[in-house]
Parts: structure tokens; C-alpha cells; sequence
């Protein structure tokens, strides 16, 4: 294949990529997909043919593509399911139609130059647009392909500038010399290049919490259940979905994870048919004063402290999830709400968000909380409210549950239990009508969460005991690989918490099914393994480029400088460790501690001496050796040997050295004939070993290796050499 085939291989190969950037984002359909396909398909048939379209034409079509694509974005042509989307959008259909423009037309070096740039544009506009880790392996591939492109490229004008494009070859004596020294550098220089600007770019550039522009598209909305009302029935469609929510990271696993769930909003009235809040406008607002962290509430026992890291898909719901009870919040925002029923809420507009939260998981135990007798203080009548019109037979129902329970404490425990035991748990919409709540208790027995939870709620109501509904999810899969809670929406989730005046706490109680509350195992074996680490490839992309906020920046800065201060500290310690020894053999030596410590000291003194006299004359002899036996010259020349194009390098040398001496070889003569003219036995070596390397079938041994370097060492080691050559 010539480096003029493999170059054009390469460059369709890195538009294509390009490409493929845009296409895991989401922007092309089918259609697109297809069109922009057919025209790679159709340049590449028509590639030194007369059906190319002529520069001047390629011009004018692309002159005409700019006001032609603003008149199509001012009137709307294209459908995009957001204002955000509409630019990214007009400007990656703009792009990939100058790239197919000029794909078409008969190319120059300054038209590939243009393809390219147009390939990186697609990879620069695809990293605003995408939120997905597939944008990191496509990006993985337009760097390796665009690398190798531009070293082919470069060495075709090397090529083409010695009059040799159509004949190159790696073998060729003219340009073995310029490829083997330009293509390492070349190569090298471009990856310096990209690590130097990339990796500073990386880690002083946060990327904002939605990285992708349009990042709501195919999220969730605001079906999730968070919002002021939600209706009995809507988690029995929320809970299908295998959408993920969120992930979540602890610093520590506790001990029991049954109680784990992340707590969202919290509901308090309730009409028969629906939950709202009420008072949503009062709310409490927690500011961040010169500091990352947003203070809460005061923190008790250290030991119960649980430090929560939330990884948030795009979201139309504002709560901020915790697990219960929240102290302290670490996010990029300048405030924190808190309404009346302790759940949280922060600005965001449907992007990917990070945050932090710590949480005091101290809870009474049932010993405490029975002997709560405490009477309810005014102004929380909502947490007792029902509908006026409530069933009579919910609190019949409700009496007979709880008959025999001497504390509110073992009221709800009963009802809880109750519930759990008597009913079945379904996704299936099968309770309504005028009174859902009735139809489930006393005709359907069977539902899913938000049944159980009202049900529980408006039971202990019923019975005197202030209650409300939250609605969150249950703590989802755990990912061992990634470190992380994988949070869907299928784990959508309501439950129910019961205030304790007397400790002044609320307490969560679950009075789901069994099978309600663990959900789907996962599969096993090598495909849920395989899942797995996907998983934790898009949690690391997620985390360290996706949601890498200034508040990572911070993180991993702090890191780096305790690195770099432990090691301070150690470099310190040894440093004062060996004064102090210093100084102790210094008091000997003088005399301080008698003739025995001087003595002492001198032999120390005298070993130590001993030690570095040996250490520098053996580091002298084995350097001598080295440079007799030249091990550096012959394992640098093994190191640089690949295929045996590479191994003949050293006639290449001899040839240098011969020039540098007056012997150069004339064109009209074989390698063996300027050999034998110059009568010289090292070259007749070196040039019968080349011969055999390039022409024979085996690579030469180590010793023929060593051979030849003593020749080439003898022939630098000559002063002179006679010029008997043509």
C-alpha cells in the first residue's frame, strides 16, 4: 500500500471520527446519519476522477452554506426540543456541510488541513453537547487516528518535497534517513504538545454541572414525583422505568443498610386523592458565608456523622436529597432552602448537579421513643389534618390496628407491620375511583408505595399521631466496582415519618411490603459483571469530567498538597534525624563522653569514610567498564531495533561516518562494490551484514550485533580514511 493510499485512509478516517463525536451525543437520526454517510461513501469513489467537484464551485458552496443555514435557523426549519439545543445543533449541521462540501471537491495539503480542522470543531462542539462516557471513547479514537494522520501527512510532503511520493518506501536510502529522524519527533512533539495544553486545560477549566447543552433531553422530569402534588397512582409509572436518577457515594458503608433511603420532599396534606404541601413559600435560607459549606443545623455525635456525595442527573425538580438528618451541605450554589418540613431545596435549572451532604444518622431508640409522652406543642395541626369527608371505615380500621398500643411509638409500629403483612405490593394501577385510598384498603389489598405510605399516614392521623408522607428513593443498587449507589427510577419511593415531641424528631417508618422495598435482584455472572464496570467507567467520566466542579478542583488540590507536605515533613524528619546524629558523633569525637566515645566516634567516622571511598571507586570502575565494552551503545542499538526495516540503521552510520572521512559512496555502485573499492575490512562487515538484515529472512544474532558495533567503533576511532571509492 503507498503512503499516498494510506494517507487517504487515514484522512476520511479522522472526519469520521469527528463525526462520530457529534453522533453519540444524539444530535443526527437515521436520516442525517445516513446522508452524511452516503457522501463520505460517494467522495471517497470519486476520489482523481472527473466527477469531483471543481474548487472554484467547492468555494461558492461553501459561501453560500452560511447565510443559507441562518436564514434555516432564523425561520425554524429544524426542530430542536429546546431554545438551548437550537445553536449547538445549527452549528453541527453547518459544520458536517463544509465537511462533506469539501469532501467532494478535488483536494490540496490546504484542503485536508480544512477537513481536519472541521473534524476537531466536531469533537470541540460535541463536548459542550454530550453527557455521555461513549464521548470519551470516541474522543480516545479521533486523537490516536488524528495523531497518526498528521505524522502520514507529514511524512507524505517529506516525501513528496525528494521527488519520491509515488515509489516511497520505507526502504529507500533517501528517505529512511529523513522518516527515521522526523517521524520520531514529529510524534513525540504532538504528544508533548497535547499533554502540555491539555492536562493544565483539565485541571484549572471546572466543567458546570450540565455539561451537555440540551442535557435535559431524555432525562427525568418531573414525573420523579417531586413536586407540590403529587396524585396516588403516579409512582406506579415512575417505578417501570430503569432510567437512572442519581449515584451516590458514602465515605463509609454503615452497618445496617435497610435504612437507607434519600430523602426529597416531604407532604402533609392530603385531599383523598393527592398530597401537596402546605406553606411551600416559608422557608428557611441557609447561606454559604466564605466557605464552601452551607451550615445546617449543629452537628451531634461525630461517630454517627455519614458524609453523602451525590452524582444528580438532569433533573425539573429543585430537592436537594439527604439521607436524614442533615447538618451541613458542600455545593456550588450560594444558598440553601429549607421549607417547614425539613426538606431542601437549591437553584437548578434541568442540569447534572454534584453535592455533598452530611448527615447525622443519630436515631432514639424504641425505648425512648415508647416512653414519649409528650404532648404535642401548637402549630403543627397539619401533621393531624384528613379529608372531611374521610371514610368512616379507615378509622374503624385504624382503632382496631392499634387496639392494645400504649404509646404512639407501638401505634405505629402495628400499623406499619399491618400493612406489611395483609396486603400485596404491585406496580399495577388497580385502586381509584372517588376514594383510591378506600378502594385499596378495603376492595383492592393491593398496591404500590404510595398507597402503603398514605394509608399509614392518614391510619395514625386518624388515631391522634402527627404524620406526613416523604417521597424519595430507595437506595438502589450498589455498585461494588464504581463505589456507588446507582439510584433509578424504578427506585422511586414514598414512605412515612411520625414526630416524637419529646425527643423532637421525626422518624421514618416503611410500611411497604418486603417486596416493594428490595425490588429486582440484579442478574448475575459475567454479563452483570461486564455491566458493572461500564458502570464505573461512566461514574469516573462522570465525576471527573462531566461534574468536575471547582469544588473537585479543590478536592484534588488538597490532596496533592498533602502529598507534597507529608513528604515535606518526612524529607524534615531525616533531615534533623542525621543532624542530630551529627551532632552526637561531634560531642564523641571531642571528647564529651570520655576517651571510650571518642574512640567510638572515630571508628564511625573512619567506617563512614570507608563507605563513600568504596561507593565512588566503584561507581569509577563499573563506568570504565561500560565505556570499554560500549553495554550503552549496544543496548541503545538493541532498544531501537523493531522489524528488520530498522535493524540496517547502522549502515546508515557507517555511511555518516565514511562521509564525515572523505569516503562517500557514488550512486552507481551496490553496497558491496563501494565495500570491496574501499578494501577496508570492518566496512566489507558491516556491509555484508547489512545485507544480510535487509535481504535475508533472519535478523541478525546478538553476537553479529556486537560484531558490528566493534567495527563501526573502529572506523570513529580512524583518523583518516583513503578515498579509493569512484
Amino acid at each position: 500500500m503507498t503512503i499516498e493510499r494510506t494517507f487517504r485512509i487515514l484522512s476520511y478516517a479522522a472526519v469520521l471520527c469527528g463525526f462520530l463525536s457529534l453522533w453519540v451525543t444524539g444530535t443526527f437520526g437515521l436520516i442525517g446519519t445516513g446522508l452524511f454517510i452516503g457522501v463520505v461513501l460517494l467522495a471517497w469513489r470519486i476520489e482523481d476522477t472527473s466527477w469531483q467537484v471543481s474548487e472554484r464551485l467547492g468555494t461558492a458552496l461553501i459561501v453560500l452554506a452560511l447565510p443559507a443555514y441562518y436564514l434555516l435557523w432564523k425561520y425554524r426549519f429544524f426542530d430542536f426540543a429546546s431554545t438551548e439545543e437550537a445553536l449547538p445543533g445549527m452549528l453541527a449541521r453547518l459544520i458536517l456541510s463544509l465537511t462533506a462540501i469539501k469532501l467532494l471537491q478535488r483536494k490540496s495539503d490546504r484542503d485536508w488541513i480544512f477537513l481536519y480542522v472541521m473534524a476537531f470543531f466536531q469533537v470541540l462542539l460535541a463536548a459542550g453537547m454530550s453527557i455521555s462516557a461513549l464521548y470519551l471513547g470516541s474522543l480516545v479514537v479521533f486523537v490516536f487516528v488524528m495523531l497518526t494522520t498528521i505524522v502520514v501527512f507529514e511524512s507524505r510532503r517529506t516525501a513528496a518535497s525528494i521527488g519520491e511520493l509515488e515509489n516511497f518506501r520505507l526502504g529507500s536510502p533517501a528517505s529512511d534517513g529523513v522518516v527515521a529522524r522526523r517521524l520520531p519527533v514529529i510524534a513525540a512533539s504532538l504528544l508533548i504538545a497535547i499533554v502540555v495544553i491539555a492536562v493544565p486545560t483539565f485541571f484549572f477549566l471546572p466543567r458546570v454541572g450540565g455539561a451537555g447543552i440540551g442535557a435535559g433531553e431524555g432525562g427525568v422530569s418531573t414525573s420523579t414525583g417531586f413536586s407540590d402534588t403529587v396524585r396516588l397512582g403516579n409512582f406506579g409509572r415512575i417505578t417501570q422505568s430503569n432510567e437512572v436518577v442519581m449515584r451516590v457515594r458514602l465515605d463509609q458503608m454503615p452497618a445496617d443498610l435497610s435504612d437507607i433511603k434519600w430523602r426529597g420532599i416531604a407532604l402533609d396534606i392530603f385531599d383523598k386523592k393527592a398530597w401537596r404541601r402546605s406553606r411551600p413559600a416559608l422557608r428557611s435560607v441557609f447561606e454559604r458565608r466564605g466557605a464552601d459549606v452551607i451550615q445546617l443545623e449543629s452537628a451531634g455525635n461525630r461517630e454517627l456523622l455519614l458524609l453523602q456525595t451525590y452524582y444528580v442527573e438532569p433533573l425539573d425538580a429543585t430537592a436537594l436529597f439527604n439521607l436524614p438528618r442533615a447538618v451541613a451541605v458542600q455545593a456550588p450554589v450560594p444558598f440553601v432552602h429549607r421549607d417547614v418540613h425539613d426538606s431542601f431545596f437549591f437553584q437548578r435549572s434541568g442540569e447534572r448537579n454534584s453535592y455533598r451532604v452530611l448527615s447525622d444518622l443519630y436515631r432514639p431508640d424504641a425505648e425512648l421513643l415508647r416512653r414519649d409522652f409528650v404532648r404535642y406543642p401548637a402549630g403543627i395541626g397539619n401533621y393531624f389534618q384528613l379529608p372531611d369527608d374521610i371514610d368512616g371505615r379507615i378509622v374503624t380500621l385504624a382503632a382496631e390496628v392499634t387496639e392494645g398500643a400504649t404509646s404512639r411509638y407501638d401505634a405505629a409500629r402495628m400499623t406499619e407491620s399491618y400493612l406489611q403483612t395483609q396486603f400485596g405490593y404491585t406496580l399495577e394501577m388497580k385502586a381509584g375511583g372517588d376514594d383510591p385510598l378506600a378502594d385499596f384498603l378495603f376492595n383492592v389489598r393491593e398496591g404500590h408505595c404510595e398507597y402503603f405510605a398514605t394509608a399509614m399516614a392518614v391510619m395514625l392521623r386518624s388515631q391522634g399521631i402527627a404524620t406526613r408522607v416523604v417521597n424519595g428513593f430507595q437506595r438502589g443498587e450498589y455498585n461494588e466496582t464504581a463505589d456507588v449507589f446507582v439510584v433509578r427510577q424504578r427506585d422511586a419511593h414514598s414512605w412515612v415519618e411520625v414526630y416524637f415531641p419529646g425527643e423532637d424528631t421525626w422518624v421514618a417508618f416503611d410500611p411497604t411490603p418486603a417486596a416493594g422495598q428490595t425490588g429486582e435482584a440484579a442478574a448475575g455472572g459475567f454479563t452483570e459483571s461486564v455491566r458493572k464496570y461500564f458502570e464505573a467507567l461512566e461514574m469516573l467520566w462522570i465525576q471527573y469530567f462531566v461534574a468536575f466542579d471547582s469544588q473537585e478542583q479543590r478536592s484534588l488540590f488538597a490532596s496533592a498538597r498533602r502529598n507534597i507536605s507529608e513528604a515535606n515533613q518526612a524529607a524534615n524528619s531525616w533531615l534533623t534525624s542525621a543532624y542530630t546524629a551529627l551532632q552526637e558523633w561531634w560531642r564523641n569525637f571531642r571528647g564529651d563522653s570520655g576517651l571510650a566515645g571518642t574512640a567510638y566516634a572515630i571508628g564511625v567516622g573512619a567506617g563512614v569514610l570507608l563507605s563513600i571511598v568504596l561507593t565512588v571507586y566503584f561507581v569509577i570502575f563499573l563506568s570504565r567498564r561500560l565505556r570499554k565494552y560500549r553495554l550503552w551503545s549496544r543496548l541503545s542499538s538493541r532498544l531501537r531495533r523493531e522489524k528488520r526495516g530498522d535493524i540496517v540503521e547502522f549502515y546508515a552510520r557507517m555511511q555518516r561516518i565514511l562521509a564525515e572521512k572523505g569516503a562517500i559512496r557514488s550512486q552507481d555502485q551496490t553496497p558491496l562494490e563501494f565495500a570491496y573499492a574501499l578494501g577496508d575490512p570492518d566496512v566489507r562487515n558491516i556491509t555484508e551484514a547489512y545485507n544480510r538484515a535487509r535481504y535475508g529472512s533472519a535478523e541478525l544474532t546478538s553476537d553479529e550485533n556486537a560484531a558490528v558495533e566493534d567495527s563501526i567503533a573502529r572506523l570513529e576511532a580512524e583518523k583518516s580514511f583513503p578515498q579509493t571509492s569512484k
